[in-house]
């Protein structure tokens, strides 16, 4: 039960606005040992680190992140609306974050965000950047994208892939085989213990998202969830350190 990873969802996004390298580094200051975080690439092919098509919510401008170069989209201000002190705020680029983990043992949740646009050559990208950084052996690409997945599966056989999706599937574990994932990455709600054992035994492992509040989070590790996606991973990392105890 101690043994579960804390993931920090966007980064510690509770505290920082989301996918940020202030929310990143914040992360790993409140003991986190996993971020998670979402990819898509600009026009002109930079892999970069925001969670929405359209870049208005987080940055202000109405154009889509496929429609601009990696100059227009730096010089947006991706921390005002979340508070004024984190005004200035860059949406981070995927190197910038694999930079910043590669010295410690963190690892890295990379999403796909290739269900809406399609990124042609996302997945090659993607997987060449964490091979140059020797990252292999600490990230997990997911995806609602499945078919994505089991194509990035075939391209790097040694990067754990985790299967993402909102529904009660029925013997999910099962479909992950067929997949060649490792991870079913449920919504909490979707997450019940004997479907947890279940994939355990398969070799299967769980890691629900999002999950803010405490009861949930002891009823996920109850379960055996190996590990738990949070805006909050210090809310997380007070219930290991409490069960450890």
């Amino acid at each position: 039960m101690n043994h579960c990873l804390n993931i920090a969802h966007r980064g510690a996004s509770g505290y920082c606005p989301e996918n940020t390298m202030a929310a990143f580094r914040r992360a790993i200051e409140l003991g986190a040992n996993g971020i998670e975080t979402d990819v898509q690439m600009t026009a002109d092919g930079q892999l970069v680190l925001i969670h929405d098509e359209q870049l208005e919510r987080t940055a202000g401008s109405p154009k889509l992140v496929k429609d601009v170069t990696f100059d227009e989209l730096r010089g947006l201000d991706a921390g005002s609306w979340y508070a004024p002190e984190f005004a200035g705020e860059k949406i981070p680029s995927l190197r910038e974050l694999l930079e910043l983990v590669r010295p410690t043992s963190v690892m890295v949740n990379i999403e796909l965000k290739n269900g809406v646009v399609p990124y042609p050559g996302l997945e090659e990208a993607v997987i060449r950047e964490v091979r140059d950084f020797g990252l292999s052996d600490r990230i997990i690409l997911s995806s609602f994208n499945h078919y994505s997945l089991v194509k990035c599966k075939q391209l790097a056989p040694e990067i754990r892939t985790g299967l993402l999706y909102m529904e009660g599937l029925y013997e999910p574990w099962e479909y992950a085989i067929r997949c060649g994932a490792d991870a079913l990455h449920a919504v909490h709600y979707a997450v019940l213990p004997e479907w947890v054992e279940a994939a355990a035994k398969q070799r299967i492992a769980y890691h629900p998202f999002t999950v803010n509040e405490e009861p949930e989070m002891e009823r996920l590790l109850a379960a055996g969830a190996a590990g738990i996606i949070t805006d909050y991973p210090d809310r997380l990392g007070e219930l290991l350190l409490a069960k450890k105890g």
